[in-house]
């Protein structure tokens, strides 16, 4: 903090719960057997001279669970998207149909399934982390802002049970996630 002003907690919450959406866009994009537009979300496509997310070259449906499709509205992009998607390393391989293209998702072995779950373990660590370290940056300035007389002691220890009891509520929506997606990529 640059300014002497009392530390807002709701602002330290609001970034601790931004690890948890931002847990749960990155889980959108893992595969779990079934078909979910947003698996397709990280690809990135090479498209007149620069790069722009796939869904900005096509539009993305899912008309059965076991397949995806996407329409590419320039005919000279479809092989652009097509390798993007191969080369993605979701372990898909598009059929080109003129215009679109059709993403058959395959079933996951037993090997894949552990190696993805493993994936969402390392996803939610990075996202505890970040919530560490929004706890670390609202102590210090809970420290400085009492050291600089804007709160009194009594309040700064108030305002960091505050943010210690935020910080255990973020973490335990972080683990909740992660359970659920575990159980999702692991059901056969």
């Amino acid at each position: 903090m640059a300014t002497a002003e009392k530390p807002q907690i709701a602002r330290y919450r609001e970034r601790m719960d931004k690890a948890v959406i931002a847990l749960k866009e990155e889980f959108g994009s893992l595969r779990t057997g079934r078909a979910n537009a947003s698996l397709l979300d990280q690809i990135v496509v090479e498209a007149y001279g620069s790069r722009m997310p796939i869904s900005q070259v096509g539009a993305i449906s899912v008309p059965e669970p076991r397949s995806i499709t996407v329409s590419v509205w320039d005919k000279a992009l479809v092989i652009s998207v097509e390798k993007a998607i191969r080369n993605a390393g979701l372990g898909l391989n598009p059929v080109t149909e003129g215009q679109n293209l059709r993403v058959p998702i395959p079933p996951l072995t037993e090997e894949r399934r552990r190696d993805l779950a493993k994936l969402a373990g390392k996803y939610a660590e990075q996202q505890r982390v970040a919530v560490r370290n929004v706890r670390r940056e609202a102590m210090d300035d809970l420290k400085k802002a009492e050291k600089d007389a804007v709160i009194s002691q009594d309040e700064q220890k108030k305002l960091e049970a505050e943010v210690q009891k935020a910080t255990d509520e973020a973490i335990r929506r972080v683990d909740e996630a992660l359970k659920t997606k575990e159980q999702e990529i692991m059901q056969v």
